[in-house]
C-alpha cells in the first residue's frame, strides 16, 4: 500500500512541475518582444508538451485507484516566475537572459524526472510513460541550452 501512495506522490510531483513549466512558459511568452518571436513559438511547443505530460500523468494517477490528482503549481514555481518579473524590470529581457531563465526551469524539471525514474517506485507502463516523457524533457533542455550557448557568442 505504501508503494502505491509513494507512486501517486511521485506522479503528482511530476504533474505539479509540468504545471509550473506551463505557467512559466506562458509568463515568458507574454513578455517576449518581437525580436525573440522564435522563442515564443518554441516555448508554446514546450508548454503544450507539459500539458500533454500532465494529462498522461493524471491518467496514471487514476489507474492507481484514486482521484487525488494534483492540479496546481508549486511555491518554488511561483517564486521562479516572480524572479522572471524582477529580471524583466531591471533589463533582463534580452535573448540570453530569457534563455538562461528557461534553462533553469528545464534543469529543475529534468532533475524531477531523473529522480522519479531512479527513486520513484515506478514500474511497468508507468515507468515507460515517465521514461518517454523524460526523453522529451531532456531534448527540450538540450535545445534551450544550445540556444542559450549560441546567444553568448
Amino acid at each position: 500500500m505504501e508503494t502505491t501512495q509513494e507512486r501517486i506522490d511521485v506522479l503528482n510531483d511530476l504533474i505539479q512541475i509540468n504545471n509550473d513549466r506551463v505557467a512559466g512558459f506562458e509568463k515568458v511568452m507574454a513578455d517576449i518582444n518581437d525580436a525573440n518571436a522564435d522563442l515564443k513559438e518554441l516555448f508554446r511547443t514546450y508548454a503544450d508538451q507539459s500539458r500533454k505530460n500532465a494529462e498522461e500523468l493524471s491518467a496514471l494517477v487514476g489507474l492507481q485507484g484514486t482521484t487525488d490528482v494534483e492540479t496546481g503549481t508549486s511555491a518554488s514555481g511561483k517564486l521562479h516566475r516572480a524572479w522572471i518579473d524582477v529580471k524583466a524590470l531591471f533589463g533582463g529581457s534580452d535573448r540570453e537572459s530569457i534563455l538562461e531563465e528557461a534553462e533553469r526551469g528545464e534543469d529543475a524539471i529534468k532533475k524531477a524526472y531523473q529522480d522519479a525514474l531512479t527513486e520513484g517506485e515506478l514500474s511497468g507502463d508507468t515507468y515507460d510513460v515517465v521514461q518517454s516523457q523524460a526523453s522529451g524533457i531532456n531534448a527540450a533542455h538540450n535545445q534551450v541550452k544550445a540556444l542559450r550557448d549560441a546567444s553568448n557568442m
